[in-house]
């Protein structure tokens, strides 16, 4: 192969930004013998605040979070984020208007561990319970519940599908998505620990970040292309716009389907390259689940019922032998299943 990588540049998608808005004054909780809401029971408003809410990922929890408040009954959800997971100033601007509207309870999606703790703080402060999903929450600040995945089990699952796909042995890369991100971070460490167990397989690249967009993450990618492109034979991406730059880099360098590629997070751009050999495995979360199992839990929670400090909602592989079936098409499009 030769080492010269020709890079053309690539339009960028714009992507809806869904904002969801809502006040009024907060309503008494019911009392700690309640269940099921009754017709007199009051309206619980939960705050679901994501990540962000550009991504078909953060969409399927919306969907989840949705179908949760209409099973209960009186529950309204007001779901607002940043549209890009890297603004971290802009998501604690929303929790903290959150807590000046006085919602009953918070469901939070830090796009930052440390960062995202002071103001967590401050709805403890104000007596407002905060669930957090899908990715933690560094130490410091009290939380009713985490709701996720087992992302270590997901970066886990993610390595034994690309060391099938190689046959245990080549060289292969890894981009990581952000610092302070500690789903992903999870997901990186699941992975390099598991890669490490088939001595046959050496990793080329484990410390370049892709960002949090697609096209940073495709200008990373195409120089870890570069770079390794006599070598690369395997290659892990970690988050849906990390896989969609990975993706991008190596379409443009002639490698794609060439290149075994295990991806994180379906998207119909992804489960499409799968399709056509050019991804060979998509680990699936149930985003649809999180996001039920979240407002599922604050709510039993203002109802003064137990709940349990982590909820795990699940972490699959896809593949292009299992796609069509009924379980896994289920989780590779979400949104369609979500009602």
């Amino acid at each position: 192969m030769t080492r010269e990588l020709t890079v053309r540049r690539i339009p960028i998608l714009a992507l809806a930004v869904l904002v969801a808005g809502c006040s009024g004054s907060r309503p008494e909780r019911v009392s700690d013998t309640a269940s099921t809401p009754s017709a007199s029971s009051p309206t619980y408003r939960i705050a679901v605040i994501p990540k962000a809410t550009s991504l078909q990922f953060w969409k399927s929890v919306h969907a989840g979070a949705d179908r949760a408040a209409r099973e209960l009954g009186h529950v309204e959800i007001i779901w607002k984020g940043p549209a890009q997971e890297s603004n971290t100033a802009g998501q604690i601007e929303v929790v903290r208007n959150m807590i000046t509207q006085r919602v009953d309870g918070i469901c939070l999606a830090p796009n930052h561990s440390e960062a995202l703790v002071s103001v967590v703080l401050e709805a403890n402060d104000e007596r407002i319970p905060v669930v957090v999903f899908d990715s933690g929450l560094g130490k410091g600040a009290e939380v009713v519940s985490y709701v996720a995945s087992d992302n270590p089990h997901g970066g886990k699952i993610a390595a034994e599908r690309l060391a099938e796909v190689l046959g245990s042995e080549g060289d292969v890369i890894l981009l990581r998505y952000r610092a302070g991100s500690e789903s992903t971070g999870e997901r990186e460490e699941g992975f390099l620990e598991t890669i490490a167990r088939f001595p046959k397989l050496r990793v080329l690249s484990s410390d370049q970040y892709g960002e949090a967009t697609a096209l940073e993450a495709m200008q990373k990618a195409t120089q870890l292309l570069v770079r390794h492109r006599d070598e690369v034979e395997g290659v892990f991406a970690v988050c849906e716009p990390n896989c969609h730059g990975m993706l991008e880099a190596l379409e443009q360098s002639g490698l794609a389907g060439k290149v075994k590629f295990v991806a994180f997070d379906p998207s119909d751009i992804l489960i499409k390259a799968m399709e056509s050999g050019k991804v060979h495995g998509i680990v699936v979360q149930d985003p649809v689940n999180i996001g039920y199992r979240a407002v599922q839990t604050i709510v039993q929670h203002l109802q003064g019922r137990p709940v349990e400090s982590r909820v795990g909602t699940g972490e699959y592989v896809a593949t292009p032998e299992n796609m069509q079936t009924e379980r896994f098409r289920s989780l590779l499009y979400p949104a369609l299943f979500g009602d």
